[in-house]
């Protein structure tokens, strides 16, 4: 079994910032890449920042120059630090990760339950 859980998220002010954290833990081979997705109310699921294994970025265009993805493989961890906050980013943000179980066995995604982030003064 395996799971992610999420933390960091909160209310915070525009301009501020806020740190997110994913953990995985369970039956794990191998973790390929690790995004991050936000839900805001009433809109549809969002691709935030996605880091492969070796460390390559990509940013969806509306947190580019403001979110930074990374990830410590040996505690199967991703981050994502969020700066210059702004309204708009308020969200139920998700970690997702594709993960091997077994040697040998199939890729799979796996999410986070989620965690909320509230951007407002």
């Amino acid at each position: 079994q395996v799971q992610l859980v999420e933390s960091g998220g909160g209310l915070v002010q525009p301009g501020g910032s806020l740190r997110l954290s994913c953990a995985v833990s369970g039956s794990i081979f191998s973790i390929n890449a690790m995004a991050w997705y936000r839900q805001a109310p009433g809109k549809q699921h969002e691709w935030v920042a996605r880091i492969t294994s070796g460390g390559i970025t990509n940013y969806a265009d509306s947190v580019k120059g403001r979110f930074t993805i990374s990830r410590d493989n040996a505690k199967n961890t991703v981050y994502l630090q969020m700066n210059s906050l702004k309204p708009e980013d308020t969200a139920v943000y998700y970690c997702k990760a594709v993960i091997r179980s077994r040697n040998w066995g199939p890729v799979d995604d796996y999410w986070g339950q989620g965690t909320q982030v509230t951007v407002s003064s």
